[in-house]
């Protein structure tokens, strides 16, 4: 199977990998957790997006270099691992481990929010419940998702945020003047304290969570080497200036956001603000959709991910390891998240997503690091602006991720900390008290992230 993957003609052009890379972004999240955002800024949402973009474009610039060093990889864990350091190579792919794991809780979660928003006689936790299930069950019968839907669904999302902004526009110069559509306040306020725009901007960046997904179409593209780098740059860049742009209008739309009636769905009563019942039904179901269709993903390849650890003897074979019969999906590992995936029932939006970003965090940081360790420590290579381009780039983007990273919610971080205790407890076990090289973990992010159908006849001709 390798060598024939490796003989397929590259067919992928630079617009191609940014259009996935956006879809698998999903621009409407800056919806999802707008009303979040706006309470832990105070009204600077926009500022938030900035700083996150800022960090992401330094994060953005390393995954490039690393993309030009490890073409075929793609994975944090492999840069970490060959990089810097076989054992934090787990670790990290650990902390990768965490983001399959829970993301699909949280994306289940926003789209619950906001069900329950809309119809508030029926409880939260029954929405919650009724997103587990149908994809659950999606996934366990392994229904064939076609890129084209995909595509397709990205389209329907810039065209509802397109939709928006476009109200939002009309809505501003009806109630004053085409000078409302000009204002500092989403930038600039009475109450900007960098610590409220600095603990937002660590939320923010959960929107951009994805923009490296590229990466596993490396083999695919023309000339990877230097389409994959400015796609992942682009990626970043146009999916910031959507976040900005949203939410700055959202907040000249709404500028009090201590009146909101569930801050957690603060999108939706301006939807109803801005465009009535008519528009409003389209944006929710525009989100609905959207987080249906990424916890649908996320579910799939988590649960790859663990099949795959199963697989090479890193999780217990017996049970991660397993693939049904006739269905050849991996059935106790999506059955395995769908239960994780109940502890949404018990978090809110503000603690579980900054529980991904604990991880995510961790990730970017050593990707940064990965950069200086790999360009600057080991090649030591005499180009022109070598400490520029192979040291304080990827510092600044690594110091920037970390200063996120602290500013993360205090549960999150408490968590988090938790799960990395219990990976270093494992990794102990596994190494003999390190005294053995850590297990390799088979983090394959193209067999993770392709179509069902591809990976679950590959999973099947590997465990035959």
């Amino acid at each position: 199977m390798e060598t024939k993957r490796n003989q397929a003609v590259p067919t992928l052009k630079l617009s191609h990998i940014v259009l996935f890379g956006l879809a698998y972004m999903t621009p409407m999240i800056v919806f999802g957790i707008y009303g979040l955002l706006a309470e832990t800024t105070h009204g600077l949402v926009s500022t938030a997006y900035i700083v996150a973009l800022a960090a992401m474009l330094f994060t953005a610039y390393s995954y490039g270099k690393m993309t030009k060093a490890f073409p075929i990889a793609g994975s944090a864990y492999t840069y970490t691992r060959k990089s810097i350091n076989p054992y934090v190579g787990f670790m990290i792919g650990w902390a990768v481990l965490l983001d399959y794991l829970f993301l699909p809780m949280v994306i289940w979660l926003i789209g619950a929010v906001y069900l329950h928003t809309a119809f508030p006689n029926i409880p939260l936790w029954t929405f919650v419940l009724a997103f587990i299930f149908i994809t659950t069950v999606i996934n366990i019968i392994g229904l064939k998702a076609a890129a084209s839907v995909n595509t397709l669904m990205m389209i329907f999302q810039l065209l509802v945020v397109g939709i928006f902004i476009s109200l939002s526009i009309i809505y501003l110069i009806k109630g004053s003047s085409p000078f409302a559509l000009f204002s500092f306040n989403p930038f600039l306020n009475e109450h900007l304290t960098f610590s409220f725009v600095a603990a937002g901007a660590s939320i923010a960046c959960y929107s951009f969570l994805g923009f490296d997904a590229v990466t596993t179409l490396s083999e695919e593209t023309i000339n990877p080497e230097k389409t994959m780098p400015k796609a992942i740059f682009l990626i970043t860049l146009i999916g910031g200036i959507i976040f900005i742009g949203a939410s700055y209008f959202l907040q000249l739309v709404h500028p009090d956001y201590t009146s909101f009636k569930n801050i957690d769905s603060a999108a939706f009563e301006i939807a109803v603000q801005i465009g009535g019942n008519l528009f409003s039904s389209i944006f929710l179901a525009g989100l609905i959709i959207a987080q249906f269709a990424s916890g649908l993903s996320a579910q799939t390849s988590g649960a790859r991910l663990l099949f795959a650890m199963g697989r090479d003897g890193v999780l217990p074979a017996k049970i991660f390891g397993y693939l049904h019969r006739k269905s050849k999906t991996p059935l106790l590992n999506i059955l395995f998240i769908g239960g994780i995936s109940l502890l949404a029932v018990k978090l809110d939006v503000s603690t579980s997503t900054s529980f991904i970003n604990f991880g995510a965090f961790l990730t970017f940081i050593f990707v940064n690091l990965s950069v200086i360790f790999h360009y600057y420590f080991t090649l030591k290579n005499e180009k022109k602006n070598r400490f520029l381009l192979y040291f304080l780039i990827p510092a600044i983007g690594a110091a920037l991720d970390f200063y996120l990273f602290i500013n993360l919610d205090k549960h999150a971080l408490v968590l988090g900390s938790i799960w990395t205790a219990i990976g270093l407890v494992y990794l102990t076990f596994l190494t003999k008290g390190f005294k053995l090289s850590p297990p390799e973990m088979d983090f394959d992010e193209e067999e993770i992230t392709k179509p069902s159908s591809l990976v679950h006849q590959k999973a099947a001709e590997k465990t035959l």
